[in-house]
């Protein structure tokens, strides 16, 4: 692909693409609409993994890129817990699964908030967790498809809520010296 005209932020792009079409397809709720939802967000996942790899190879990395690819995955993986949310509203949870999902999704942009702050005064990558044994934390995120083609949401989504708002606690607390120094108001 590096000799294409295909560039990594066609490739971002076409994550955003694809990561709004499965929030909507899971928004609806139906096992059928599921399927090709999770199908979507693996598509999603790929393209997301390799925008990233393809502007490294072609020498296409940019400071903007990084920026675009990273409200994307805020936008994406944000709205993707509240359309799960919004689907499963006709589960055992009833009308509670919206506001778990809006809440899984608003933690889920708060911490890629955190991140871009971060980043902005600490430089790129300042905020990023380190893996172990080659197995990256931003992999998790391969867990929603599967437990939802398996039949999971409702503890998908109960887990996403509570564990994703302890996470956006934690980055908070890490990078609070950031967060106040960067909207300190002027006496």
């Amino acid at each position: 692909m590096t000799r294409t005209p295909i560039t990594p932020n066609h490739l971002t792009t076409a994550r955003l693409g694809t990561g709004l079409a499965a929030a909507a397809m899971y928004s609806i709720g139906q096992d059928f609409w599921t399927y090709f939802a999770s199908g979507a967000f693996v598509l999603s996942i790929i393209l997301d993994r390799a925008d990233g790899a393809l502007a490294r190879l072609s020498s296409k990395t940019s400071l903007w890129g990084h920026k675009y690819d990273l409200l994307s995955d805020a936008i994406c993986n944000s709205l993707m817990f509240v359309g799960i949310g919004i689907g499963l509203r006709e589960s055992d949870l009833g009308l509670w699964a919206v506001p778990l999902g809006i809440l899984a999704g608003l933690s889920v942009a708060a911490i890629l908030f955190l991140v871009i702050l971060a980043e902005g005064h600490n430089g790129i990558r300042a905020a990023e967790l380190k893996g172990t044994k080659g197995i990256d934390p931003d992999d998790a995120i391969l867990l929603v498809p599967v437990a939802m083609v398996i039949g999971w949401g409702y503890y998908l989504i109960v887990a996403a809520a509570i564990g994703a708002l302890f996470f956006s606690l934690f980055f908070y607390w890490k990078f609070r010296n950031i967060l106040f120094t960067t909207f300190r108001f002027k006496k």
